[in-house]
């Protein structure tokens, strides 16, 4: 039968009534997969191709034909915002077969959440925080809840795969499946996912089942892709490198490379908008996102929360002095729901033409609408971002569109060498290269040792089950398929070391409770969720909440929150609240280098890109001028065909090409196990491009004592230095120390790829 046909009626009408004419190969491959299979599904297009509906549109078809006795499918998103642009959409098309949709997260009123508890039916979204807490504290009725659970969709999966919140939400799953007597099927949905079986694998882990993973074919999409670079610092005689004289014109100059679809079109002009007044004040970079976001709907992502206020602070200034209206909206973690959901609501109406700066919080599936441009400030770390912020524009039949804006402060002409490559312009042309090229997107980290949420997932497990014995605890705990590395010694050293600092105790009987310290930490509404968080600071104006901050300055300071600049009137450490009231002027930020995961095969591209002579057609003219200059000074130097190059004297500079991991484990190498026999001192780097020391030893040498120590049989435990205890991981704090170790160096350290890369130095 046709997919079509097996669709509901309210289904087909739902596709009449919004002019449909046929189904998406997305929609035809998941309702096969749904209708005809018993297997789990993983979905993967690109952002707006109706993986949604894809799923649902046979879901609620089987509800419909008979209607689950509880929920019978619960979605789980990755954001609150995620969930409420969802909510909508699924309401409207379940209204007609009376199929309840029903969300929950903290901005949910409590008489929605107890009109579920009384009549548990129909579509539940909720994020992975709310359904832990759900767990705790609802212990009891899950079963009610849950017992006829025939499916369950994780959202942007993508999203979850990184770090412990995709462990969290396995474990949640498997919890709640158990807990319910329930085996759902799972369906996962990403626009961007790397070795797709491998996370496929991970989705139907402890399922008994297999994941369908459709080969959809797509058609090809058309890039509007441009690449702009900018000194920071103005330059001599009050000229700048602003871009606004530089239009590049390369005359719709097309790349098609063979082997894909995608049309890469250079940008044939840009918008310039020149004003006299208040000249010096402008940033080169961020005139540039001032002039070319007029009178458009846009996004400017950039890399972190200090960032994005400072650039809408800035930018909001330079609307100010060109007397305009104000048209920049700021969405970040930190900022107060209102002021999110405000900036959601101004992208939502077509009617207006305004920019929002923001972070990651706006790189998932939230529907903003008819997005004209994307812009980008200084390089992402993965192909995956790259591609998710640039698939937030090219809905309603536009390209895709995103300008990248590359920052680099001016260096001395005596600089050292590695200082002199503009590490940000090569990693932006070798993530677009990549995916280009090759399709390639960075793989899943799946086979870490989460020793931080096995914490976590104990002290749940003890909250919402009450007293346990070690072996009951144990056997709820350890058989959770995240934890499979996990051994029962590790698990036993986690629990004596519980006792011992009073997290965990132990009754009369031999039973284990949650201890009082242990109560201080899962009765914060923070413990639901396993990514880090800082200590924060309400900040306040009067009655509006504004958001949060980190570290307050003194009263009297000046702070940017909101995207707006206020000063500090009083700072109460007891409520963690700062009061201030708003000003004119602007903050200076520090536009650092935010921490990233660098993929070795990133790094590789990067070399390239110094070394082959290939022209790429997104590049504008200070970008082009600004590669050839770098290229220039790599043939001159020897990068391109050397990794190790001598500075002068006994003062040499390392370039591994090597991922973020492998380079902390060769940093480590190279102190604790090659320094003393090559006299290594004055040891810095710039992680993960280059490292710089001096040393007695000369080249050869160099090489050959690394492969020496890197071919000798030791672990990478062995790499920790004196008195070193690695806190990463949100509860790490709560470890023992010998489980801290053993965890950062075999999920961290990277020994096997540094070894591997060392096949290539010589």
């Amino acid at each position: 039968m046709d997919i079509f046909d097996r669709y509901a009626p309210f289904v087909q009408e739902y596709i009449y009534r919004n002019n449909w004419e046929n189904l998406r190969g997305i929609q035809v491959a998941a309702g096969d997969a749904i209708f005809n299979t018993d297997e789990n599904l993983l979905l993967t297009a690109s952002t707006a191709s109706g993986k949604t509906e894809a799923v649902f549109f046979p879901i609620i078809t089987l509800f419909s034909e008979d209607m689950p006795k509880s929920v019978g499918c619960i979605y789980i998103g990755p954001l609150k915002a995620l969930i409420n642009d969802q909510f909508d959409r699924l309401t409207e098309l379940c209204e007609e077969a009376d199929i309840p949709v029903w969300h929950w997260h903290g901005d949910v009123a409590r008489t929605h959440k107890e009109k579920l508890l009384k009549n548990p039916s129909g579509i539940l979204q909720i994020t992975p925080e709310s359904l832990e807490a759900m767990l705790i504290h609802k212990h009891s009725i899950i079963g009610s809840l849950f017992s006829d659970l025939r499916f369950i969709v994780i959202d942007e999966v993508h999203s979850l795969l990184r770090g412990d919140r995709g462990g969290q939400t396995l474990c949640l799953i498997e919890r709640l499946s158990k807990l319910a007597g329930v085996k759902p099927r799972r369906i996962g949905l990403s626009a961007t996912i790397g070795e797709p079986e491998a996370v496929g694998r991970f989705l139907a882990s402890g399922t008994g089942r297999g994941t369908i993973i459709p080969k959809i074919e797509q058609k090809g999409m058309t890039w509007r892709l441009s690449m702009e670079h900018f000194y920071i610092q103005s330059g001599r005689d009050g000229e700048s490198n602003s871009g606004a004289d530089n239009s590049g014109d390369i005359n719709q100059e097309e790349c098609i490379d063979k082997g894909t679809e995608e049309r890469i079109i250079g940008k044939t002009s840009v918008d310039v908008f020149s004003a006299e007044k208040n000249k010096d004040e402008f940033d080169p970079s961020f005139k540039y996102i001032f002039d070319n976001t007029r009178n458009k709907k846009c996004l400017v992502f950039v890399n972190s929360r200090e960032e994005c206020e400072a650039v809408t602070t800035t930018l909001r200034r330079y609307s100010e002095l060109y007397g305009e209206d104000e048209r920049f909206q700021i969405h970040h973690g930190n900022i107060s729901a209102a002021l999110r959901e405000t900036a959601e609501d101004v992208m939502k109406d077509d009617y207006e033409n305004q920019t929002t700066v923001t972070t990651a919080t706006l790189e998932l599936g939230i529907d903003i609408g008819r997005l004209e441009r994307a812009f980008q400030i200084d390089a992402p770390w993965t192909v995956s971002a790259f591609l998710q912020r640039m698939g937030r524009t090219g809905r309603r039949g536009d390209p895709q569109e995103m300008w990248f804006v590359m920052r680099e402060e001016e260096v001395e002409a005596r600089a050292m060498l590695p200082v002199t490559i503009p590490w940000t312009l090569i990693q932006g042309i070798a993530l677009v290269q990549l995916y280009v090229e090759e399709r390639w997107v960075e793989p899943p980290r799946l086979d870490r040792l989460p020793y931080s949420l096995l914490y976590h997932q104990t002290m749940s497990t003890l909250m919402s089950c009450g007293e346990m014995t070690p072996a009951g605890l144990a056997a709820r705990v350890l058989p959770l398929t995240f934890f499979h590395r996990v051994t029962q010694e590790d698990y036993k050293v986690l629990l004596q070391h519980l006792l011992k600092i009073g997290h965990i105790q132990q009754t009369a009987e031999g039973g284990l409770i949650v201890g009082l310290a242990g109560e201080k930490v899962v009765n914060n509404f923070k413990f639901y969720g396993v990514f880090q968080e800082s200590e924060e600071f309400t900040v306040r104006s009067e009655n509006q909440e504004l958001g949060t901050i980190v570290a307050p300055p003194p009263v009297g300071e000046k702070i940017a929150i909101a995207g707006r600049v206020w000063t500090v009137l009083d700072v109460d450490k007891k409520r963690h609240t700062v009061y201030c009231t708003l000003v004119r002027g602007s903050v200076p930020a520090y536009f650092g280098q935010c921490p990233g995961d660098l993929h070795t095969k990133v790094l590789t591209r990067m070399r390239q890109v110094l070394h082959e002579e290939k022209g790429y057609p997104y590049l504008m003219k200070n970008a082009v001028t600004r590669l050839e200059k770098a290229r220039e000074t790599v043939s001159a130097s020897g990068i391109g065909s050397d990794v190790l190059l001598n500075l002068g004297g006994t003062k040499w500079c390392f370039f591994p090409w090597i991922g973020t991991y492998g380079f902390l484990a060769l940093e480590r190498v190279l102190r604790i196990k090659c320094a003393p026999r090559l006299g290594l001192k004055n040891f810095d780097s710039s992680r993960p491009y280059f490292m710089v020391f001096t040393m007695r030893a000369g080249r050869d040498e160099f090489f050959r004592i690394l492969k020496e120590e890197l071919s000798k049989d030791f672990e990478a435990r062995t790499l920790i230095y004196p008195k070193e205890v690695p806190l990463f991981d949100k509860y790490d704090e709560y470890l023992p120390e010998k489980l801290l170790i053993k965890g950062f160096a075999e999920s961290v350290l990277d020994l096997d790829g540094l070894r591997k890369k060392s096949e290539e130095w010589n």
